[in-house]
Parts: C-alpha cells; structure tokens; sequence
C-alpha cells in the first residue's frame, strides 16, 4: 500500500484538510483519527525517559504536554496554514495569552489596536499591565505611521486581528509585517475569523497565528479549543528576546540546531506555557476539531456566500443605518479585501441601526433563525448586542474606537438556505413593537 497523503505537502487545500498529518499505519490502521483517551503513557524504560524529558526524543509520557491525537491536530493545522509548528490549548484565550506570554517579560511593551475581540483588549489593557507589560494602542489602524510612532527598544510584537471583531476591519497586513521585520519584532495574528482557507496570514509577512478553534476551524458549537501556529523562519535570537537565547542554549544539545531554528517558539510555548501553566486541550475536543476541519473548505465556501447575500439585503434596509462588511463595493476596506481575500472576505458582520439601542432590542427579541448567542463561526446563524457582551465593561470611548455603539449588532452568517436568513432579518427590522 502507498497512501502517502498525510506527509504530501503539495495537495490542495480541500485533501490536506482531510488526510494532512495523520498516517493510520501509525494508529493500528484505524481510517479515523483514535481519540487517546488517557492521562499518561508508558515511559519504557529509564533511558527513554531521559531522552523523553530532556526533549531529545519526540514523545509523549503525559497529557498535558502531547497527545497523539492533539499531535494529528496539530500537523493539520500547521499544513493548512503553511507554518512550521502548531500548539493546541484549551481554549482561544489560552492560546492568545499563552503566545503572548511567551514574547514578553516584565518592562517590555505591546503594539496593537482598539478593533481587537473585547477578550483581547483586557488582555492587554489590564491583566498584563499587572505583570509590567505596557500595551500600546495605535491611534490610527489604517495609517502605518501610527504604527511606526510607538516602536521602541521595548517593544517585542506588533498583535492584530485578520478581521477586526466586530468592525470587520481589515488591516493592511503585509505592510504592518514589513514594518515589524524592520525593527526586529514578530507580527502576532489572530485568524479566527477567516481560517486558512480565506486567509493564510503567513504569505502576508505574519509570523505567529492565534486561533479561536472554538469557531470556524470546529463549526459546530460543541467545543471550546485554542491554537497557536508558528511560520518557522523568524530570527528569535536578534537580541531582542534574551528569554529565546536562553532557551537554545539550553536545549541545542537535545532537541538540535535544525529543529529549534525552524520551531524555537513552538517548542519553548509547549514546555514553558502549554505545560507548566496547565491549559491543554483535551483529546477529545482535539478529534471534535479535526471532524469540523474535515469540512472546512465547503462551509466557509457557503458562510462566505450567504454573508454576501445578507450584507447586500441589509445595504438597502431602511431600518439600517450601517453595514460593516468589506465584501461591498462601498466598504472602505473593500479594495484591501480584494487584495487579501479573493474567495469573500469571510461570514462576519455588524450592523448599526437606524432606530438606536431600542431598535436594536427589538431585532434580538423577534427574530427567529438567528439564535441570539454570544459565540460566532457556527453552522448555525447567530446574532448578539455586542456592547452589553464581547465588549462589555469597556467604556464608551474604548467602545467607540472597536466599532462597538448600543446600536450595534453583530451578525454570525450560518449555512442555513439564504432566503430564510434574510426573511427573517426582515421581518425582525419591520417597524412596530
């Protein structure tokens, strides 16, 4: 037998989706990736567990540092994104402040924007400032000079969404990368919004990508899972990441030159954040996620076209004030979108009301397909107030800066037929209580 699929790095996006990273020969044969159901593995003996925890030898003794299904998830995701390496974590926020605990230390500082999750925001503007690390909030996304304003010799990475949540901004990322790369600083994304299939940050000059699988990647709703995945070519021994320079001194000898020049950041976030600080994704939700990635080219593919459909319908409502999504012609990210997401920039949405907060409340309490849910990237279509939930806490000005105002909905489009999605979004916008 030569089934080689799962090591052909040259297939199509839609085979690698399916066979990419898993060889059953490996697995008692078994077509469908096993579930390793356990805490532990055998060690062996006293010599493989030596070579095992000096990280000499691939393996795996406890759950919370590898597991083989994880493994198979892993590989997956990295062959569809084009990188290097991937870490898989309990959650999107674990896998976000894990990355980013692994490029910082006490006195240095972050570059981002205000068009972040509100997850991310607090994140930066509060847990870290604890831990003595300053974030940076350019004042313009749109204006590269903005971004050039706050590099200094403090500044370890420049963070940003592919699409901004829930503004459904996009930020010229090839030239945010550039930048970076300038100034010896990696550009750190979150893609949960696009996946690979519509976006793969990395041929845009990112060097990290930053996943809620929780979304699009699973698209089931079952699941909360984390991925961080690493582009493989960033230079971490610059001088501006002593923490990095440690690190491959330590470990040249067992895990070697080679591997830790293409994965050095993988590497020290698995033994230093996956594995000590204890936010490991279960096998279980890894095998829920590579079910839902199995399909991933078809769903986005009808995510992508119903999200059309809808936005262009809500374009021409009276009852809407503004639509946010960069697939129209007017959007003034429209032209980027053509540049950065030739197959539709994606299913999220927001809208701005015409009739302000109450409006609002009323669109929420009538409609009928659309589940009113705080999460995004399901099958099924959800809507939220995101003021009162994502962004919830955050003042008006820090609001305002998002994109996020108390007439603001948020739009998930689902795969449901499109005719009845946008049925009932019109009759939810129909005047009257």
């Amino acid at each position: 037998m030569a089934y080689q699929a799962f090591s052909d790095q040259t297939l199509g996006f839609a085979t690698k989706q399916l066979h990419a990273g898993y060889d059953p020969a490996e697995h008692n044969r078994s077509k469908a990736v096993p579930i390793y159901q356990t805490a532990v593995f055998e060690l062996g003996d006293y010599d493989r567990c030596v070579r095992l925890f000096s990280y000499e030898e691939e393996g795996h003794s406890y759950v919370r540092f590898s597991n083989p299904t994880n493994d198979v998830l892993e590989k997956r995701l990295a062959s569809l994104e084009g990188g290097a390496a991937a870490v898989t974590f309990a959650s999107g926020m674990a896998a976000i402040s894990s990355a980013i605990l692994n490029l910082v230390r006490k006195g240095d500082e972050i570059i981002t924007v205000h068009t972040l999750y509100g997850g991310s925001t607090t994140l930066f503007n509060g847990i870290l400032k604890d831990y003595g690390v300053t974030t940076r909030f350019v004042e313009d996304e749109n204006d590269i000079e903005s971004y050039r304003q706050l590099i200094c010799d403090r500044t370890r990475l420049i963070y940003i969404e592919s699409l901004g949540n829930p503004g459904i901004n996009i930020i010229d990322m090839r030239a945010v990368a550039d930048l970076a790369h300038a100034y010896g600083i990696p550009l750190v994304v979150d893609n949960t919004f696009c996946t690979p299939y519509l976006l793969r940050p990395f041929d845009w000059g990112a060097d990290i990508v930053c996943y809620s699988a929780t979304k699009y990647l699973s698209g089931h709703g079952t699941v909360i899972a984390g991925m961080v995945v690493e582009k493989g070519n960033f230079n971490w021994r610059n001088g501006r990441f002593p923490q990095f320079e440690d690190f491959y001194r330590d470990h040249l000898t067992s895990i070697g030159k080679k591997t830790l020049d293409e994965q050095m950041f993988s590497k020290r976030l698995r033994m230093r954040y996956l594995t000590d600080l204890g936010g490991h994704m279960p096998p279980q939700t890894a095998f829920y996620v590579l079910q839902g990635m199995e399909t991933l080219s078809l769903r986005m593919e009808r995510h992508t076209c119903n999200a059309q459909k809808i936005a262009e319908f809500l374009e021409d409502h009276p009852a809407v004030r503004e639509v946010n999504y960069p697939g129209l012609v007017g959007n003034r990210y429209h032209a980027l979108a053509l540049k950065y997401f030739p197959k539709g920039p994606g299913a999220m949405m927001s809208i701005r009301l015409a009739g302000g907060f109450k409006a609002a409340m009323r669109v929420l309490k009538r409609v009928r397909i659309w589940d009113y849910m705080v999460n995004v990237g399901d099958a099924k279509s959800l809507i939220v107030h995101s003021a009162s939930s994502t962004h919830f806490g955050h003042s008006k000005e820090e609001n305002a800066k998002a994109g996020v105002f108390d007439d603001t909905l948020r739009l998930s489009v689902g795969i449901e037929d499109a005719k009845d999605l946008i049925a009932d979004l019109d009759q939810a916008l129909a005047e009257g209580s």
